[in-house]
């Protein structure tokens, strides 16, 4: 019965994470650079890193509770590497080099800064939680 209650959350999480990022999308869409993608793999990065970090400290059931929805399903609905190798692709086949490569270093910039900063800020919430 556990894991039905895991696949529940999985697809919640998902369908939520998903719809957000589709929202996103409509918001920050531009024909010179892929700012929406950009935008949910980052903060998707810092909210995987930042859970993963405060789960780490605290141990207990509750937080273990939330990872199926918030990790496997939220940020995994959320985030998005499909869409970035098409983004890419797609910017390669127009023939704008310097913007797919522009791309490309931004978000490995922009993804790993947001990572380190989740995970400090996943430890400092845990700590402060005692």
């Amino acid at each position: 019965m556990i894991a039905w209650r895991a696949y529940g959350a999985v697809g919640l999480g998902s369908a939520l994470g998903s719809t957000l990022r589709y929202l996103v999308s409509l918001a920050l869409t531009g024909p010179a650079f892929p700012w929406a993608t950009l935008a949910v793999n980052g903060l998707g990065s810092w909210l995987i890193v930042a859970f993963a970090a405060y789960a780490a400290r605290r141990t207990r059931g509750r937080v273990a509770r939330w990872q199926p929805f918030l990790v496997g399903g939220f940020c995994a609905g959320f985030t998005t590497f499909s869409l970035y190798g098409l983004e890419t692709l797609s910017l390669l086949y127009q023939g704008r080099l310097a913007t797919a490569l522009s791309y490309v270093a931004v978000s490995l910039v922009v993804w790993l800064g947001a990572a380190w900063a989740g995970y400090h800020t996943g430890q400092r919430l845990a700590v402060a939680r005692g």
